[in-house]
């Protein structure tokens, strides 16, 4: 490699690295512009000062859908009479949680911890509301967590109802969800779905040349001029369409690539460094999936990794035995874990014991626990 090929130690192959973290909000939101119309023509009636439109956004992971939610709410923050405030639910996965997020976007600070009830926080939010003659918009994000957790229903009455417990109070509610298994309308109580009649808004798998684009303006905004060419962009697109279209996979899967290439010390990233990234890059979803849990759900995972293809019955001795959680417990963790696509739940009959559940994980047990216990 010629020296005019070699970086100094003081260089590098990005321009702005931030470019490539998931959390990035790109000036450009390309090949989304029919969701985007839908979503405002749903809120279009708080800007005049009505309740707007409830919206239920859908798609697969990484199509654009949180960062849709995100551009909207950047534009309403310049309104003084609407709050806009999203909830990540697989953090606060509870009524009570959505609602302390809720306290603290209108509030600006925390609600205490403890010794204030759901009624009382209820009502503070709903009082500022009145009294400030504002409209919320909220966005659950990721509102299957909540349904993993039971807890959609109530929460979603609360929101919905609000304008009932609270005369004048005007909230509006964009569900999201990335499980494309989940029917959310029809895992809802009655009493919920008799209220709830979304907008709907389908956000689907990017198609390769979406990605192509999609990546390249990211690439031109993120890396140095010459850094990378074409084939490089080609393959990134390539892995990130034989990975169900998951931008964000693309995305970490740049971002890996710059690394190996100044970890060679070379001024270009290489299609080598492009499939070297690509093996960490695809557990993009394993390890966001992994940050999400709680401490018993985590130990779970780790107790599977070691007994991988075991019974469930095998599998909790080894559970109970590190968490002394119950047997209705830990079925409903399975049942968590293998909506989440972390584990894998197979009915299997056993001779003279009748049916009982294998379980394995979906991930390679070692990758899983290398993260797990970072």
């Amino acid at each position: 490699m010629a020296d005019d090929d070699m970086l100094s130690w003081d260089e590098s192959v990005f321009r702005d690295e931030h470019v490539f973290e998931l959390d990035y909000l790109p000036e450009a939101f390309l090949h989304r512009d029919e969701q985007m119309e839908t979503l405002k023509y749903a809120l279009r009636p708080a800007v005049r000062g009505s309740r707007p439109l409830n919206v239920m956004a859908r798609g697969p992971p990484g199509t654009g859908k949180t960062t849709a939610v995100q551009k909207l709410f950047d534009e309403l923050a310049g309104l003084s009479d609407v709050e806009a405030v999203r909830v990540n639910c697989q953090v606060d996965s509870t009524r009570y949680a959505v609602f302390s997020r809720l306290f603290e976007g209108l509030f600006d600070y925390e609600p205490p911890t403890s010794g204030i009830s759901f009624k009382k926080l209820f009502g503070q939010i709903t009082d500022h509301l009145v009294e400030n003659d504002e409209i919320l918009v909220v966005a659950l994000d990721d509102v299957n967590y909540l349904f993993y957790e039971d807890e959609a229903s109530d929460t979603l009455y609360s929101l919905l109802r609000a304008h009932e417990a609270h005369s004048g109070a005007k909230v509006g509610v964009i569900v999201v969800s990335s499980d494309l298994d989940l029917d959310v309308i029809d895992s809802l109580d009655g009493r919920v779905q008799s209220v709830f009649r979304p907008e709907e808004v389908y956000f689907s798998a990017y198609g390769e040349g979406e990605i192509v684009d999609i990546l390249r303006e990211r690439v031109e905004r993120g890396f140095r001029e010459s850094a990378t060419g074409p084939r490089v962009l080609d393959r990134v697109a390539e892995h990130t369409a034989n990975s169900g279209g998951d931008l964000r996979i693309g995305i970490d899967l740049l971002r890996r690539a710059g690394l190996n290439a100044e970890m060679r010390g070379s001024a270009e990233v290489e299609v080598d460094d492009v499939d070297s990234a690509y093996e960490k890059a695809k557990y993009v979803h394993l390890s966001r999936h992994l940050r999400g849990l709680s401490d018993s759900e985590a130990a779970l995972v780790r107790v599977v990794a070691r007994h991988d293809g075991q019974r469930a019955g095998d599998v909790y001795e080894a559970f109970r035995a590190e968490t002394d959680l119950g047997y209705t417990r830990y079925s409903e963790i399975i049942n968590k874990l293998d909506q989440l696509g972390l584990l894998e739940a197979e009915y299997t009959n056993v001779e003279g014991r009748g049916r009982t559940r294998e379980l394995s994980l979906a991930y390679d047990p070692d990758a899983v626990l290398e993260r797990i216990e970072k």
